[in-house]
């Protein structure tokens, strides 16, 4: 097969996959989720302001750092299992849940941190469901790095909720 056909193939692949679901169906989103949110990261660390900056500088170059590596991480362990992941601009935008919006950097600090808080529940929709998926596909070892990245998520989610005083956990309701 030339490079066409077999991008082709992929792409009928990745569309049968998407509407089955599978559990690699399921990571090519929380692959676009994490990619879309560490863009999302940068701009908030050019942009923040005041004492909020002095405590969300290292903190979200560790978190950029760190979803570096889940995704990096990832994207192998998906490779391994002769799945495949996204690797364009367009397969990260049209997989992700989570949306970027030049406007974000202009919104008050508070606003940038609970979509901060969002985005983290966001990701972790679908992280819940490749953890299902994979264990119900007998892929142990992806079911095991995403329960990895969902108690990371849950501990980003914490932080930045004590950082604006606020109680409980958020939780972002599934629409049924």
């Amino acid at each position: 097969m030339n490079p066409d056909e077999k991008f082709q193939a992929e792409q009928i692949k990745s569309d049968r996959d998407h509407h089955t679901p599978t559990a690699a169906a399921m990571i090519s989103h929380i692959l676009a989720n994490l990619f879309i949110h560490r863009t999302k990261l940068r701009q908030a660390n050019y942009y923040l302001k005041g004492q909020v900056r002095s405590f969300s500088e290292d903190k979200l170059v560790g978190m950029i750092a760190d979803e570096d590596r889940f995704f990096d991480t990832l994207s192998q362990k998906v490779l391994a299992e002769g799945e495949l992941v996204p690797t364009t601009l367009k397969e990260f935008s049209d997989y992700a849940m989570i949306k970027e919006s030049g406007k974000l950097k202009y919104e008050s600090d508070t606003v940038i941190l609970r979509e901060f808080i969002t985005d983290l529940a966001t990701q972790n929709l679908f992280v819940t469901r490749g953890i299902a998926l994979a264990e119900k596909e007998a892929k142990f070892g992806l079911a095991d790095f995403l329960k990895e990245l969902y108690g990371w998520v849950k501990e980003q989610e914490l932080v930045w909720q004590q950082y604006l005083g606020e109680d409980g956990i958020f939780q972002l309701e599934e629409d049924e």
